[in-house]
C-alpha cells in the first residue's frame, strides 16, 4: 500500500517538473491607441493675459472744509448722486454762533464808523472857520479811516462765517457713485478729513501690473480686448490710457490703466477682469498642446505620427512662448503633420500606433 502511495507521488512531481519546464511564449504587443493633433504652421499671434480690476478714472474723498459733529449722512455706500446733490451735515450750532457774533461785530463797527464820521464833518467846519489847527483836522480824518476799514473787515468776516455755515452741508460736486464711506453719524471729524469717496460712473477702466520685459506691447497697441470674469463671453474694446513712469519698488512692474471704450451697464466697480494684448506676431510658427510636449535628455521634443506605417518618431523641436491654450512651436514641424498629443510618456521610436482621436487645429 505504502509503494503504490509512493509511485502515485513520484507521478505528480514528475508531471510538475514538465510542466515548470515548458516554455511560455509571450504575449503578442497591443496596439496603442494615441490622440493625435495636426499641426498647422503660419503667422501665429502671441496674446498675453493680465488681471486686473475694474474701476474709476476720477475718484476723489470727499470731506467738509470745517470741522465738526456729523448728525446726518444722506447716502450709502453704492448710491447713484447727482451734482449738487446733499450728502452729509455737521452740527450747526457752533457755525450759527459764529455767524451771529461776525453780525454784532460789524454792527458794532458801523456804530463806531458812523460818529467817526460825524465828527470828521464837525472838525472840517470848525476848520474852515480857523477854531482848530490841522493837526487836529488830520487826527479825526485818520480815525475816520480806521473805522472804515474796521467795517469793511467786519463785512468780510460776516461773509466767512456764513460760508462756514454753508459748508455744514456737504454736496455732490459731479454726478457718480459713491465707493467708500469713512465716517458714521456720530462722529467728530476734522476739517478736510475723508467722510466718503465719490467715483464718476461714465468712465471705468481695468488697472492691471505689467512686467518691464512686456511694457513695450502697450506703446502704441490699437487692439485691446477686455473681458469680465463674471461674463468672459462677450469682449470689449479698450485702450492704453496711462503707463506708470516709474516701477513698482516691490512688485517690479508697471502700473497700467486701460479704458473700456464701449462699457455697458454690466461693469461695476471693483470687478475682476482679463486684459488681452495682441503681443507680438511669430511667422512659420504652430500651435501645439502641452500634453504633446516630450523631454529628450534637455531638449524638448514631439512625437511625430507617420500615416503610412502607423508608427511614431521622436523629432526635436524650438519652442516659443508658452500660452494658456498651448505652447508656440518655432521650428522642427511641417504643417499637415501629425503629433500625438497625450500619452507621449509611454510610447517608444517606431511603435505602432491606432489614432483614437484626431483633432486639426488652425
Amino acid at each position: 500500500m505504502n509503494r503504490k502511495r509512493i509511485c502515485t507521488a513520484c507521478v505528480w512531481l514528475a508531471a510538475l517538473a514538465l510542466a515548470a519546464c515548458a516554455r511560455h511564449e509571450p504575449p503578442a504587443d497591443t496596439v496603442r491607441p494615441v490622440q493625435l493633433v495636426q499641426v498647422s504652421v503660419g503667422v501665429l499671434g502671441n496674446p498675453t493675459i493680465y488681471a486686473g480690476e475694474v474701476k474709476p478714472r476720477r475718484e476723489v474723498d470727499l470731506g467738509f472744509r470745517i470741522g465738526g459733529k456729523l448728525v446726518a449722512r444722506l447716502v450709502d455706500m453704492g448710491a447713484v448722486v447727482k451734482k449738487g446733490q446733499p450728502l452729509a451735515r455737521l452740527d450747526p450750532a457752533d457755525v450759527s454762533l459764529q455767524a451771529e457774533a461776525a453780525k454784532a461785530q460789524l454792527a458794532a463797527a458801523e456804530t463806531e464808523y458812523n460818529f467817526a464820521k460825524a465828527e470828521l464833518a464837525r472838525y472840517q467846519g470848525l476848520f474852515e472857520q480857523k477854531f482848530i489847527s490841522q493837526s487836529a483836522l488830520d487826527a479825526k480824518r485818520n480815525a475816520y479811516n480806521s473805522n472804515h476799514a474796521k467795517v469793511e473787515q467786519a463785512k468780510a468776516q460776516l461773509s466767512i462765517t456764513q460760508n462756514q455755515a454753508s459748508y455744514a452741508t456737504m454736496v455732490a460736486d459731479q454726478d457718480g457713485v459713491i465707493t467708500a464711506i469713512n465716517a458714521e453719524v456720530g462722529q467728530v471729524v476734522q476739517a478736510g478729513q475723508a467722510v466718503m469717496r465719490l467715483a464718476r460712473e461714465n468712465e471705468p477702466e481695468v488697472a492691471i501690473s505689467v512686467p518691464e520685459n512686456r511694457l513695450g506691447e502697450f506703446k502704441g497697441a490699437k487692439a485691446i480686448g477686455i473681458a469680465l470674469w463674471a461674463n468672459p463671453s462677450k469682449l470689449y474694446r479698450g485702450s492704453v490710457r496711462e503707463i506708470a513712469p516709474a516701477v513698482d519698488p516691490v512688485t517690479r512692474t508697471f502700473a497700467v490703466r486701460v479704458s473700456i471704450l464701449d462699457a455697458d451697464a454690466a461693469l461695476r466697480w471693483g470687478m475682476t477682469a482679463n486684459v488681452v494684448s495682441p503681443g507680438n506676431a511669430v511667422a512659420n510658427a504652430a500651435l501645439l498642446p502641452l500634453t504633446s510636449l516630450y523631454q529628450q535628455g534637455a531638449k524638448p521634443a514631439v512625437w511625430v505620427f507617420d500615416p503610412a506605417t502607423k508608427q511614431v518618431q521622436l523629432r526635436r523641436i524650438e519652442l516659443g512662448s508658452f500660452r494658456e491654450d498651448g505652447v508656440i512651436v518655432r521650428s522642427g514641424l511641417a504643417h499637415g503633420e501629425w503629433v500625438v498629443a497625450a500619452g507621449v510618456h509611454k510610447l517608444l521610436p517606431g511603435q505602432v500606433v491606432r489614432p483614437l482621436d484626431a483633432v486639426a487645429r488652425s
